[in-house]
C-alpha cells in the first residue's frame, strides 16, 4: 500500500468533498486547496494507483472522459448538466427495476445518468438545450 502523501491525501480530500464524480483537471483543481503546488502529472499517477487498489472508482459518461469518485459512497445515480457538463450525485433509486429485464434475463446491478440543465445553468437560456 502506497504512504500516505500531502497530494494523495489532498486527492482523496477532494474525491471526499466533490457533490458528483470529477475529471483528472477537476480534481487537480479542487486537491490544489489541500496541496497547493500539486502537478497534473501527480494526479494522473495518484489517480491510477487509487484506482488499482480500489480506493476509487471510475465512471464512464458515453463521450465524456472518465470521471473518478471515492469507492466508498453509498448507492447513488448521476445527473450532467448538458450546458456546463459538470455531474451531480441523485440518491433516488428508480423503483421496480426488475420489471423492465427481459424475460429470462437477470439482473446484476445497474447506473441511471440523468441529463438537463443544473440549478446555475437553468435561468435565462433559451437556446436549444432539451
Amino acid at each position: 500500500m502506497k504512504r500516505k502523501t500531502q497530494q494523495r491525501q489532498g486527492i482523496q480530500s477532494a474525491l471526499g468533498k466533490a457533490m458528483g464524480p470529477l475529471t483528472i483537471p477537476e480534481i487537480h483543481r479542487a486537491a490544489l486547496d489541500y496541496s497547493p503546488g500539486l502537478g497534473i502529472a501527480t494526479v494522473y499517477r495518484t489517480v491510477r494507483d487509487m484506482l488499482e487498489q480500489g480506493a476509487i472508482l471510475q465512471i464512464g459518461i458515453p463521450g465524456e472522459i472518465p470521471r473518478y469518485e471515492d469507492a466508498h459512497r453509498s448507492h447513488h445515480h448521476f445527473f450532467q448538466c448538458r450546458v456546463c457538463s459538470r455531474v451531480f450525485e441523485v440518491h433516488e433509486c428508480p423503483a421496480d427495476l426488475h420489471r423492465m429485464v427481459p424475460e429470462g434475463f437477470e439482473l446484476e446491478d445497474h447506473e441511471v445518468f440523468l441529463f438537463g440543465r443544473c440549478k446555475d445553468c437553468r435561468g435565462g437560456l433559451t437556446d436549444a438545450h432539451p
